[in-house]
This record gives structure tokens, sequence and C-alpha cells, in this order.
């Protein structure tokens, strides 16, 4: 069978689904079983050096490196928390750097991952979109994350179970890259993640949603509210300007009407600004015109922002007015309290090392 001419660029394999790399090796005249054992070097052993890929031959070997790409990331810091938590700060050749975090809990192993070098919503509270939103992280770069916590996981004989795009940026503002990751995170052939597993976490994109509502992937999804009334949430979230809460919501109920999966309402509890007894009762009250629970989160301060960790006695209070009104609504675990929390920090401090500014 003749060799097709070589593409300029090398495929990647964090970017390839398996049937698709299967072509692309056969393309180079090699049978399929070649693919399948590439693959398994990859996602079983993590080996990512062709050289060590033994049942392959030395020629073989050559050739895969000069045309496939294993990988580029850089661990340019890494932090561990007392409590098991892993946060890295990844650069590729590109200048892209993005924070990707594992966090255990039980037997679960979560990744919380990137989409975004940035965010473009500019949360007030947020240290991930200071400086606003740098570009789109590619899928071999969002797959290459997970990829990366594994690695930290090897050695305890362990791997990534769980997928929440919750890190830096907004998945639905990169719709194509994050969804076409979502499927080789989720192959069999690759990371053999189930689509249960993985949660898409959104300011809100209503014509995103229900888009997501026709993936034919049973995901979840999460809706970062942080507000009960239009008027607060445009305060703490400017990006609100461009979709209203209404459009938002309705787009949530037609993602369960499709789906049949309850979305999940996000609410970081700022002190004296969103935790209050009253907020409560009208994210109570919001709650009850749809299929959703609550998952409040305790805020992680960010170094330079004005914005407080609630009382704990104000966290109690706002869960039990929302249990009292038959909702759904648990306090999230805080992790990493003893390294850089909040998500882009590690980002931002980098920066200022690097530039001697407040600039990420």
């Amino acid at each position: 069978m003749p060799v097709k001419p070589l593409s300029p660029e090398k495929i990647s394999i964090f970017a390839q689904l398996p049937d698709a790399f299967d072509r692309a090796v056969g393309e180079w005249g090699w049978p399929a079983f070649r693919a399948r054992q590439i693959r398994q070097w990859v996602f079983e052993k993590f080996v990512t050096n062709p050289e060590q890929m033994s049942n392959l031959s030395r020629a073989d070997r050559a050739m895969l490196a000069e045309r496939a790409d294993f990988g580029s990331a850089e661990v340019v810091r890494r932090q561990i928390s007392d409590d098991g938590t892993i946060k890295l700060l990844l650069r590729w050749p590109d200048g892209h750097e993005a924070e990707t975090v594992m966090i255990p809990d039980g037997p679960r192993r979560t990744a919380c991952v990137s989409s975004q070098v940035g965010c473009p919503v500019g949360c007030r509270f947020c240290a991930s979109g200071i400086g606003g939103v740098k570009g789109n992280l590619t899928c071999a770069q969002i797959v290459e994350q997970v990829y990366a916590l594994n690695l930290q996981l090897r050695e305890a004989g362990e791997r990534i179970t769980n997928i929440v795009f919750m890190g830096m940026g907004e998945p639905l503002a990169n719709y194509a890259a994050v969804m076409e990751a979502v499927r080789i995170l989720h192959d069999p052939g690759a990371l053999n993640i189930g689509a249960r597993r993985i949660t898409i976490s959104t300011v809100g994109v209503p014509q995103r949603i229900r888009d997501l509502a026709h993936e034919q992937l049973p995901m979840n999804l999460a809706i970062s509210l942080h507000a009960p009334t239009e008027s607060l949430r445009k305060q703490l979230i400017p990006w609100a300007e461009h979709f209203s809460l209404a459009d938002i919501l309705s787009a949530a109920r037609y993602y369960f009407e499709r789906t049949g999966r309850e979305v999940t309402l996000e609410y970081i509890l700022l002190a004296g600004v969103n935790d209050q007894v009253e907020q409560a009762r009208q994210l109570a009250k919001l709650c009850k015109t749809m299929r959703a629970n609550v998952n409040l989160i305790r805020y992680n301060e960010v170094e330079g922002l004005e914005y407080k960790r609630p009382k704990s006695s104000d966290v109690v209070a706002f869960q039990e007015v929302l249990r009292d009104n038959q909702v759904n609504a648990h306090v999230r675990k805080s992790r990493g309290r003893d390294i850089d929390a909040a998500c882009g920090q590690l980002r931002r401090k980098e920066g200022q090392g690097r530039s001697g500014s407040n600039e990420p």
C-alpha cells in the first residue's frame, strides 16, 4: 500500500478519537493493530516516548516520533495540599498556560480542568478573569491536563475517575474544542471516563446549553449562578449583561427535559454579599421553577480582591433555609486551603514573578 505524504503538522495522540487515529496510522501503511498498541502504551502504561515502545520495530518507532505528538506541556509549578489536592500549572510551547487540579474524595479522583487561558466572564471575585481571556485551549491541551494528573497519580496506582470543567475559562465559549475533548476523555479506547462522571460548568450561554442537550452524552450540567436575582448577578458577573437569568434557566430546564439529567446550581457564598437569609429565600423560590440541586461553595479569598470567606454560621443558616424549602442543597468541602486554592491564583502568581507586575 502506498504511503501518503505526511501532513506538515504532527498528529496529536491527545486530539484523536481512536477511530481517527486508526485511520491516520492506516494512511502510513501500518496495520490497525499498531494504532491499538500505541494507545495502550500511552493511556494504559503512561509511556509517551516512542523509543520505549518495545513492541514496535526501530523503524516504526522513528517514524512515529517524526509523525505524532505525544504532548508538550511543561509542569511549571506543582503544589500539593495537606488534604491530598494536587494543583499543576502547565505551559505549552505556544505560550498558553492553564491550571489543572486533582481533588481526592474517598475513592474518587476528580480532575478540575481548564478550557481557556484566563476567562472572558470577569467574575468580580475570581482570579481567573483578572486580565481577561488570552485565548482558547485546544482539544489536545484540555485532554493533556487530565493525562498530566494521571502521571501524578500513577505511583499510587490511581487515575482520574471524574472530570469537572470548573477550571479557568468558560467551557461553552470554547464549545468545539471542549466537546472534542469530552469525547476523547469518554472513549473506552482513550481515557475511558464515563459521561455521567463528566460535568460541564458554565456561567450560562443559553444556546450552547441547548446544543449540549443534543450531544447524546449523559453529562452533568452545572450553572454558576452565584446570585438569586438579576441585579445582584450583574454586579458580580459582568458577562451576565449578555444573557438574562430567565433565558439561562429556560435553557437549563430544556437540558433536563431532553436528557433527564438534573441540573446543579453552583453558588459561591461571599461574606455579606450574597450569603444572607433573604437571598437564601430568593434562591429557594428560583429553585421551585426547575429540577435542580444546589452546591454551596465557601469562597476562597483572592489576594487583592475585596471579597471575604463567609462565616460558618451564615453558611449553615443559608443551607437550612434551602432545605426547609425542600431544595436539595449541599455545602462543598473546601479543598487546597493551604495552597493557592482559588482558581487562577497559581497562574497569576507565576505571571507576577515573570513580569514583576500584577498582570497574569
